[in-house]
Parts: structure tokens; sequence; C-alpha cells
């Protein structure tokens, strides 16, 4: 997608007026990160941030023993980054590329320049960052109210879509990650949904929703 639409397409910059986007397309870059590339580390300085053009990125928290959490997935569009623009504090998370990737860099400075020259855009950062706080709660919900296969049936709903029928856009072990799960108990939830007769399992990522309703049903137990 071309940096002008890719901008206008994007909910924080769309705000802004034409000129103020022209001046942020002049400052901006482009990056290629290769599978399992790392954006940056969690705890790493932040001074830019990132909004994907192509490709898939990760946002993850690793435990203490190097266990990892996904956190979530972002996908064309998806804006990576943005938390250290208002605090100034180090990375929270860490960010890979799940495939081959392609991102608009900005600079901090410039983004702080327009935000400034156009506050009232401002009120589209506080909606931005409700929202996560809200995924937040609901992500801390999920892991205290429900189990293993209450949040598989969950995730697989996220990353389905309305498609019935549809690859997944991450890997098992990802899946797994997302879940909070290891990939033995994902797997085994998978297996119960199929002789339960609510998905097929197509085989290399494949999966085709036999009944929706009694997934979306296990995905609120």
């Amino acid at each position: 997608m071309p940096e002008r639409r890719l901008l206008d397409a994007t909910e924080l910059f769309s705000a802004l007026p034409e000129p103020a986007l022209a001046r942020l397309r002049k400052r901006t870059t482009k990056r290629t990160y290769g599978r399992n590339e790392l954006l940056f580390n969690q705890g790493d300085p932040a001074h830019e941030m990132f909004v994907v053009e192509q490709g898939r990125i990760a946002i993850a928290t690793k435990a203490p023993d190097g266990r990892e959490s996904v956190v979530a997935v972002l996908e064309n569009g998806g804006l990576i980054g943005e938390m250290g623009l208002f605090d100034g504090a180090p990375r929270s998370a860490d960010a890979r590329a799940l495939t081959e990737s392609r991102l608009l860099v900005l600079d901090y400075s410039a983004v702080r320049e327009a935000l400034e020259a156009h506050p009232d855009v401002l009120w589209v950062v506080v909606r931005l960052l409700a929202r996560r706080l809200r995924a937040t709660d609901e992500a801390l919900a999920d892991a205290v109210f429900l189990d293993v296969p209450g949040r598989t049936a969950k995730r697989l709903l996220e990353l389905a879509g309305d498609a019935d029928e549809f690859k997944l856009p991450v890997t098992q072990e990802e899946l797994a990650a997302m879940v909070g799960a290891s990939r033995e108990r994902v797997n085994k939830a998978l297996a119960v949904f199929s002789r339960l007769g609510w998905i097929e399992v197509k085989g290399r990522g494949r999966y085709k929703f036999l009944d929706r309703a009694a997934l979306e049903d296990r995905a609120t137990l």
C-alpha cells in the first residue's frame, strides 16, 4: 500500500490534516524484517514507532523462565511502539516479525511535532489507549475465568474473523503463546473440538468451523 494511503488508513494519522500528513510522509523511512527477526526487545529504549505496511508482527512478553505470551498480532495498518511516545519509558514488550514484513518507521520527534501542532488529535490517542486498556482487562479476565479450551476457542474465533474456513496466520507454537498454555494442551483442546464436531482439521494449519455457535458458547465458559 502506498505511504499516503497507509498513513491515511491508520486511525491515529488519519485524523491529521493533509499538510501535516505530507510532512510526516517526508520523514518516514521503510524497513524490512525477516521471519522471527526482532523489531525491538522488552526494556529497549524507545524512540520510534512503526506502521505495518505488509506482513505480521507479534507483540509478546516473556516470563523469567523464558515462557512467551503473545498479547497481540498486528497486520497491515497496525501501529506498533507508540506507548513510549507519551511516557518516555522503555519498550514494554518484544516485537517480532512472524513473516517477512515491511514497515514504515516514524521517529517520535516527527510525530510529536504533528500532535503539538494539532492537539485535537490527542483525543484519538486517548481513544486508542483506552482501547488498549480494555483489551488488557479482557485478557486478564480470560486468564482468570476461562480454561485452556475456552481460551483456545476464543483465539480461533478471533483469528478466523468472519471466515468459516481459514488458515491460521500463526504457527501452533504462536497460537499456544496467544492462548497462554503449552502447545500440547492447545492441541488437546483442538482435538476435543474436532471430536465434538465443532471444527474440521484440514491439515497444514487449515481449519473449518462446523459449529461456530458451539465454539462461541465455549469461548464464554
